[in-house]
């Protein structure tokens, strides 16, 4: 049976309880991996962006790429596009599934230029996100089903429009990188 430790001061439990959970977090540190060289960092880097608390770490241009950009190898309207390459390209956060994700056929140097337009209002309504001048392809992935990897279930939906993104400001190049493909606007008949 487990007892209930009743105080009429909580906060000096709470913190006893933090204290007593802390070491539980990080116990596990020292893994070591049989790996090739090149894939073991690769592999530490996914496993502490899987695992972090902390703030996020910097966007990346193979990382954008990895998760926003496709070729157009694949017919865009396959109703099967998006748990493909959901599966495909590991996007999760967390390993639980994404509610919703797009991609988009596009150079990614021309994207890139996208960072440096005016603002314009993002599908949520923040003015934040950045458009292209010319229409793309892309494909909107919304969840179907399941909850975690690998039952990620989508329905694909073809669109042509302008596609709206995200960027951020990255110290370590001193320009701004894009992070996130907000929505595609599609264009009106």
């Amino acid at each position: 049976k487990m007892k209930i430790l009743i105080s009429k001061h909580p906060l000096p439990l709470v913190l006893l309880l933090l204290q007593l959970l802390q070491p539980l977090q990080f116990q596990d540190n020292e893994r070591r991996y049989d790996l090739p060289p090149d894939k073991a960092d690769e592999f530490e880097d996914y496993l502490e962006e899987f695992s972090s608390t902390g703030p996020t770490r910097p966007p990346t241009k193979k990382k954008f790429i990895r998760l926003s950009l496709i070729g157009t190898e694949r017919t865009l309207s396959d109703s099967f596009f998006c748990t493909d390459t959901v599966r495909l390209k590991n996007v999760h956060n967390k390993s639980r599934c994404v509610t919703e994700h797009n991609f988009i056929v596009m150079p990614y140097d021309d994207v890139k230029n996208l960072c440096y337009t005016r603002y314009v209002e993002c599908k949520n309504g923040i003015k934040k996100c950045h458009r292209s001048r010319l229409p793309i392809e892309g494909v909107y992935c919304k969840l179907r089903r399941g909850t975690t990897l690998p039952d990620c279930d989508y329905d694909s939906t073809y669109k042509m429009g302008f596609v709206l993104i995200t960027c951020r400001w990255q110290n370590s190049i001193k320009k701004l990188v894009p992070v996130h493909v907000n929505d595609i606007l599609v264009l009106q008949d």
